[in-house]
């Protein structure tokens, strides 16, 4: 070829100069870590919403009453259990020297309280109150002296209404809130406490755990008076007073209560 006769082809290696530019292109975009930052949080937050659900189903059926889980209380922390003799009644001038303040068992009067869900706006003779308990109620007592304002409404939210629950201050607590069951009971310091719930479920109108399934919490025919109950007494019992181990008084019928009023709800 002769020397001032110019080159029809490119520069060598022309192609692989453009297709390296456009690597180039496409390597300085980076990868979209926005949107893989955003699938990440979806999942974690799915995830955290699934295992949300199986604690919150677990939790349900741990505090489930059934045959195969009858006194679901033991999976609550600070329970306390004590075994009472049912069906012993005294008379409404006597007291009983309980052994525990407020108490859940034992020997008392043979005249329930109204345990509909009603929230008592004065404290009430304990020996009435005790009674409910025999029939399947949760009785509620706080110190008034520690609990008012939105934290009482809090705590008569959870009774209003409700078969087999009641509720009345308990002046001297030593809690500002106690939880009585038959046999059952936990002393707490907050009304938001989930104990309050999960010892409900556990224990209200519970047939495994209390000795009168079905017991009516109705006094329309029992002569009790809801409008003005026997007052409670703040001074300790004397000694008189009928001891825990006490088996009955004479003409006082033990444990023949006449048939419920009411039936008993379901106990899950």
């Amino acid at each position: 070829m002769a020397s001032g006769t110019k080159s029809t082809k490119g520069p060598k290696g022309g192609k692989n100069s453009v297709k390296a530019a456009r690597a180039s292109v496409v390597a300085d975009k980076g990868k979209p870590w926005g949107t893989i930052i955003g699938v990440i949080a979806v999942i974690l937050v799915a995830a955290s919403v699934f295992t949300y659900a199986i604690i919150q189903v677990n939790a349900a059926k741990e505090f489930t009453v059934s045959e195969d889980n009858q006194d679901p209380s033991v999976n609550i922390p600070g329970v306390t259990r004590v075994t009472y003799a049912p069906g012993v009644h005294v008379s409404p001038d006597q007291r009983v020297a309980y052994d525990f303040s407020p108490p859940f068992g034992g020997p008392h009067d043979a005249i329930w309280a109204n345990c509909t869900g009603i929230v008592y706006p004065a404290a009430v003779r304990t020996e009435n109150m005790v009674h409910i308990l025999e029939h399947g109620a949760v009785w509620i007592a706080y110190n008034p002296d520690q609990v008012s304002g939105e934290a009482l409404s809090t705590l008569q939210a959870k009774v209003d209404n409700v078969p087999y629950m009641a509720m009345s201050p308990y002046p001297g607590l030593d809690k500002p809130i106690s939880l009585q069951s038959w046999g059952h009971q936990l002393k707490l310091d907050d009304v938001n406490d989930v104990r309050i719930d999960r010892f409900i479920k556990s224990l209200r109108a519970n047939t495994y755990q209390h000795p009168e399934p079905g017991g009516s919490c109705d006094t329309s025919r029992n002569g009790f008076n809801v409008a003005n109950p026997p007052p409670f007494v703040a001074e300790p019992p004397g000694p008189d007073a009928v001891p825990m181990d006490y088996n009955g008084t004479p003409g006082v019928a033990q444990g023949t209560e006449a048939p419920p009023t009411t039936p008993a709800p379901p106990t899950q």
